[in-house]
């Protein structure tokens, strides 16, 4: 569980805070398997008997004071009486986690019968869209190909296809057959056969190990549906326009309704892969993609606030059938048409899965995707509680879960792996603050529950293993984290301790919150203010700028933070932030699909990942094996002034390595596999959550336009012109003359 800070020393009061510009926030990973410093939890069990305190519920941990017989609560101070088995247990301290260490990781007693917790085969359901093209096709066949390879033994895979009907395949007998029903194409329509009585489920959900050949040729019987197939079965549509056939709503609806009648039972979760080449057009859930097309400007209308909300909440209430069926769905979309991503992106996201998006079939790397997402471990059923001490309080709280409608500040998570990221940011409870004693330093508590499915050759005791004979077995776990955090005595002392890759991360969850509600155009507006009134309170801070008494200055703003070097990443981070798709203008030519998809991935990035998706990473080499500089800034200025012949960019999704046209004609090119240059990028590529897209590119032979669009720093903020006289150094001008607004 990694936790980093907006700043490692919190404000003092809420004077300062506001003050001081900074938002006040965390970031969590809760399945990571270390913490933000390296370090793995102390495991033990017993979780159910920790101690937890009387008054805020807190569990008992390494910085409460312990006697004999009580302790007192680190985060509320409530004495709390032991019971005789803890005054044993804490006789031995070095044999019980929560003694030795703030980071533990307990196990908990499992409810039900053991042969309950081992059914608990992984299921894997893959729907697959037939009103599609067969590059499309042949994309998801290979990506299914990759996900057989990657899925664990004793795992129950099912497939589906969907289009003006649904088709369900039984893949146990020596041919895969295929049981079909129609979708109606009614707004309001259901399928006319429950799919149980269609296919019954144990005869859908195939076992792995031993099917894989007969799903692989089930898989090769996938065709497209032709245009006959679909005129005839969707009939006319929406003002007589023919549809296209692609019931995906009701597809998605049925599938639930199917899995969710075993779950707890055949399955502990259940992952569905939708795969969609366009929007649903077709019965109930079918989306208007016609707004798309709209003169929202002849309208005086903001084009980007109209297409950012969901245009129905067909998808959202869906996505609470999903969670209560024990369902989490990854959406693939393979599409370069307006897809409404915005009204679906519900189904993934509060389910726990994830939404990718391909413009096109030819160098997608949805297989690699796939491949990834499933070699890496993950918990599900996951319960996110923080809790802190009693000065301050959690505020919002950011990220891919589903708020508990009982409890403030708890999250259900159906499905978490060890990239997931969550944040929240903090407020005052009074405006007293924090006390000066440093026996009383803010503390903070984030407890995360999730079960985990243990294969039978992982399982450490041999009875239990001859006892599973191949089922998987659920284990139930606590991991908790205690974490104190001493206080800023002033302004400068809180500047010094701030964390930009953090700030960065509080920030985009706020400006894509404000977009989302007020439009890309409000989200744009609260990012430079924000800047604006950051620089002018650290200029007063450090006492650089200062009003006489008639108005006129005594110093020149300072709007690159020269006297404090934590604060200096974040003019640019704010600059590359507004010339990020994310927040350009649907004139500038960004699909909104896109937009979305942005949205989507930023808001569950960890800061780092965060940091390098807005502002790339560009690294210089002398030679494959010998790297020169390790960061420059994003402008052509800094490749003209470095002499070294060989760059590399890492903007996340995209790694570039760019050769300059005055290279040595003797340097391997491309990066010969086993140099410096080639492990990094190997590296990088094994650390990432999604599959980057390598490129290699040698300056005055290969068109290096996609290079030269992330030197961002001579572009200018709004998106137009390449001139010098515009781009970073002029967004910081503007930024001084807006200080000085402010400041008068």
């Amino acid at each position: 569980m990694a936790v980093r800070a907006t700043m490692s020393r919190f404000p003092m009061e809420e004077d300062v805070q506001e003050s001081s510009g900074i938002p006040w926030g965390i970031t969590v990973k809760p399945f990571a398997s270390k913490d933000e410093n390296g370090l793995s939890p102390v495991y033990g069990s017993n979780g159910d008997l920790l101690p937890r305190c009387e008054n805020c519920y807190a569990y008992f941990n390494t910085y409460c004071e312990l006697d004999q017989w009580a302790w007192n609560c680190s985060l509320c101070g409530t004495l709390n009486g032991l019971e005789s088995q803890a005054i044993a247990r804490y006789s031995h301290p070095q044999s019980c986690a929560e003694m030795m260490s703030s980071f533990i990781d307990l196990e908990l007693p499992m409810e039900g019968s053991d042969e309950e917790m081992m059914q608990a085969c992984p299921v894997y359901v893959a729907a697959v869209d037939l009103s599609s093209s067969e590059e499309f096709l042949e994309l998801t066949k290979s990506a299914l190909q990759a996900a057989l390879e990657a899925l664990a033994p004793g795992s129950l895979f099912g497939l589906a296809t969907f289009s003006h009907k649904m088709g369900l395949y039984d893949v146990q007998g020596p041919i895969p057959v295929v049981k079909n029903v129609f979708i109606p194409p009614d707004m309001e329509g259901t399928l006319p056969t429950e799919l149980e009585d269609v296919m019954p489920l144990s005869q859908f959900l195939a076992p792995v190990e031993t099917c894989k050949d007969r799903i692989t040729a089930a898989l090769d019987t996938l065709r497209p549906t032709t245009s006959w197939e679909r005129t005839t079965g969707a009939g006319q549509g929406l003002d007589g326009v023919l549809m296209g056939g692609r019931g995906f709503g009701v597809a998605m609806e049925a599938l639930f309704k199917y899995l969710g009648s075993e779950y707890g039972n055949t399955f502990a979760l259940a992952r569905v892969f939708a795969f969609i080449s366009g929007p649903p057009d077709y019965g109930a859930g079918q989306l208007d993609t016609r707004r798309y097309g709209e003169q929202y400007a002849s309208k005086g209308e903001d084009a980007d606030r109209a297409l950012l909300p969901e245009q129905t909440p067909f998808y959202k209430d869906l996505a609470a059938v999903a969670v209560q069926a024990g369902v989490c769905v990854d959406i693939f979309a393979v599409t370069n048409e307006y897809t409404d991503l915005a009204s679906l992106k519900f189904l993934s996201i509060e389910s726990g899965g994830t939404l990718f998006l391909y413009s096109n079939t030819d160098d997608s790397t949805l297989p690699q995707d796939m491949y990834r997402m499933l070699s890496r471990p993950y918990a599900f059923g996951c319960i996110l509680r923080l809790r802190t001490s009693s000065e301050f309080k959690p505020g919002h709280s950011y990220g891919h879960f589903f708020p508990d409608p009982q409890y403030e500040n708890v999250q259900h998570i159906i499905c978490c792996d060890s990239f997931a990221t969550y944040a929240y940011d903090f407020d005052f409870t009074s405006a007293t603050g924090f006390s000066r004693y440093a026996s009383e330093q803010p503390v903070l508590q984030i407890a995360f529950q999730y079960t985990v499915i243990v294969p039978p050759e992982e399982l450490s005791s041999p009875r239990l293993v001859s006892a599973t004979r191949g089922k998987h077995l659920l284990k139930r776990r606590l991991r908790i984290r205690t974490l104190q955090f001493g206080t800023a005595r002033n302004m400068n002392e809180l500047y010094d301790n701030v964390d930009s890759e953090v700030v960065l991360s509080i920030l985009v969850h706020k400006v894509i919150l404000a977009s989302l509600e007020q439009g890309v155009r409000e989200g744009r507006m609260l990012l430079h203010d924000w800047l604006v009134i950051l620089t002018a309170q650290y200029n007063d801070a450090y006492k650089i700028v200062q009003f006489k008494n008639g108005g006129s200055l005594t110093a020149q703003v300072d709007a690159a933070f020269s006297q404090c070097p934590q604060l200096q990443p974040l003019p640019r981070l704010v600059f590359a932030l507004l010339r990020n798709p994310l927040l350009r203008f649907h004139e500038e030519g960004v699909h909104p699909d896109y937009r979305i998809y942005l949205q989507c991935l930023f808001s569950a990035l960890e800061p780092s990942s965060l940091h390098r998706a807005i502002y790339p990473v560009l690294t210089s080499y002398s030679t494959p094996d010998k790297q020169a500089y390790p960061r420059h800034s994003l402008s052509r200025a800094a490749l003209i002034t470095s002499d070294s012949p060989i760059f590399f960019l890492d903007a996340f999704t995209t790694l570039i390595v760019f050769y300059s046209s005055t290279a040595d004609p003797a340097l391997p090119f491309p990066p010969p596999q086993d140099c410096l240059l080639r492990s990094t990028i190997n590296k990088l590529k094994q650390e990432r959550s999604i599959t980057p897209k390598l490129i290699f590119i040698r300056g005055g032979q290969d068109d290096a336009s996609a290079f030269e669009n992330y030197l961002i720093e001579e572009q200018h903020v709004d998106g137009s012109g390449f001139a010098s006289v515009v781009g970073f150094v002029s967004f910081l001008e503007d930024v001084i003359q807006s200080v000085l607004e402010y400041m008068k």
